[in-house]
């Protein structure tokens, strides 16, 4: 129902290298201040083991010697930071417990993919954690717990894989996601170990931050399906920021479904990594409809000869939200695949940001790698921009991309309504047409069907 021809050709910004250093410019944000008292008070209330009340100290270091971005780096320019109320935040630890914390919404519950689970964790930091996994899954031993748990419960397994995909010093916020982590997940499924049921995991961030650690590792010739939701209440102006690590080991099967329905007042930054061995497989679905502003850094990471990443993304904004996805593709060894397809629906005044990359380094031959993105702008004063690269270091590949940025067609609409159709009724078929590509990338009908409600809410 899109025009194939017709794009607005000042949302799509082709680029061959990105470059991180920092040039003139608009000055940075203002910075955020954290002390050595505020992390001494979220590590005792999360009543840290030793070890890891010594790396947030480290971490804090680090975040502190660290300038906040702003748009005179390339990576932010984008992406304004400035407005948010640094000096106001109020952090983990620190605040007064609430009286009665928003209840958690039952559809996130709810399971996502098929009707049984293998286990179950849910969140609330500061107020609950309750977990559940199947009996057969821990005699497998396999680990599906909170962060801060697995840190006093597993500190060798923690130790071992922790800070190995995204470290501490990847950026500022990667930093204050380990200095004042107050939530996160930590699974590890061991070698040769497949978890036929999917784990679930619910985090439901009421407060005013939340920073949170997701750590993933499924070892050599081991599989499992995880499902990670991060959501909050809207209504709450907050600060949440978070580090994704996973790691797929060799001949290794992972698929991570990642949902983020943050409250609509949420300022959100992430830098999020997979690494996949020789011959590891993952299928990453990334969704996003919530936030107010979010900073988002993924990075597929095909470190063995052999190895297959697949990233489906989908996001719809609406009102004034911003949404910036930088994606990166790296094709470190021979014979990898890579496939990407993000879309994404914008309406009133809200905007997206889509930045991709295709790197092959020297000797990565056979590689194919493959990205695109796009774009269905609802109203006249949204505004998506779409910004796809390839950095090529070898002659034996094949990388494609492709990016587009369209409206709806008025003749499609008038076709609807000539046989019938009310003008909404005609601009949702056209919207779930649009969508239905990446839906069906989906292997999971519960997942599928949360995304059609979501489609149906942001409609109306």
């Amino acid at each position: 129902m899109l025009s194939k021809d017709k794009t607005i050709s000042t949302g799509i910004l082709p680029r061959t290298v990105i470059t991180t250093g920092r040039g003139g410019g608009a000055s940075p944000a203002a910075d955020l201040k954290v002390t050595a008292h505020d992390v001494a008070a979220v590590s005792k209330l999360a009543k840290d083991a030793p070890w890891y009340a010594r790396r947030r100290l480290a971490a804090l270091k680090t975040f502190n010697a660290l300038p906040m971005p702003g748009l005179a780096d390339e990576a932010w320019r984008r992406t304004d930071i400035r407005a948010y109320r640094w000096g106001e935040v109020v952090l983990p630890g620190g605040a007064a417990k609430a009286k009665s914390p928003a209840r958690i919404p039952a559809a996130l519950l709810k399971p996502l993919v098929g009707k049984n689970q293998g286990g179950q964790l849910v969140q609330v930091p500061g107020e609950k954690v309750e977990s559940d996994l199947a009996a057969a899954l821990k005699k497998q031993k396999v680990v599906f717990t909170d962060f801060i748990t697995a840190t006093k419960k597993y500190p060798d397994l923690v130790k071992k894989h922790l800070g190995k995909v995204v470290p501490t010093n990847e950026g500022k916020f990667s930093a204050l996601a380990e200095a004042m982590a107050d939530y996160g997940l930590f699974v590890y499924v061991p070698k040769n170990t497949a978890v036929e049921l999917p784990l679930h995991s619910v985090a439901w961030l009421a407060g005013k931050s939340h920073f949170g650690r997701i750590l993933i590792v499924v070892d050599d010739g081991a599989s499992a399906t995880v499902v990670h939701e991060t959501s909050s209440p809207n209504g709450k102006a907050g600060l949440h920021a978070a580090t994704v690590e996973v790691k797929v080991g060799k001949k290794a099967r992972l698929t991570f479904v990642e949902l983020q329905s943050l409250g609509e007042d949420v300022w959100n930054f992430t830098h999020e990594r997979v690494k996949v061995a020789r011959e590891g497989h993952i299928d990453w679905i990334f969704v996003a409809t919530g936030s107010r502003v979010t900073k988002n850094f993924s990075e597929l990471a095909l470190d063995g000869d052999s190895a297959v990443g697949k990233m489906s993304g989908y996001y719809f904004t609406e009102n004034e939200q911003h949404l910036d996805h930088d994606t990166q593709q790296n094709h470190n060894a021979p014979n990898t695949t890579s496939d990407l397809l993000f879309k994404g629906a914008l309406k009133d005044k809200s905007r997206s940001v889509w930045q991709g990359m295709i790197y092959v380094a020297p000797g990565a031959q056979k590689t194919d790698g493959y990205q695109a993105n796009r774009n269905l702008v609802l109203s006249k004063a949204a505004r998506a921009d779409s910004i796809p690269g390839l950095e090529i270091m070898a002659d034996d590949v094949r990388c494609t991309h492709g990016a587009t940025v369209g409206r709806l067609e008025d003749e499609h609409i008038f076709y609807l309504m000539a046989r019938g159709m009310t003008r909404k009724d005609a601009e949702r078929m056209v919207v779930d047409g649009f969508f239905d590509p990446i839906l069906q990338r989906i292997p999971f009908e519960g997942v599928r069907e949360r995304l059609k409600r979501s489609i149906e809410a942001k409609m109306n």
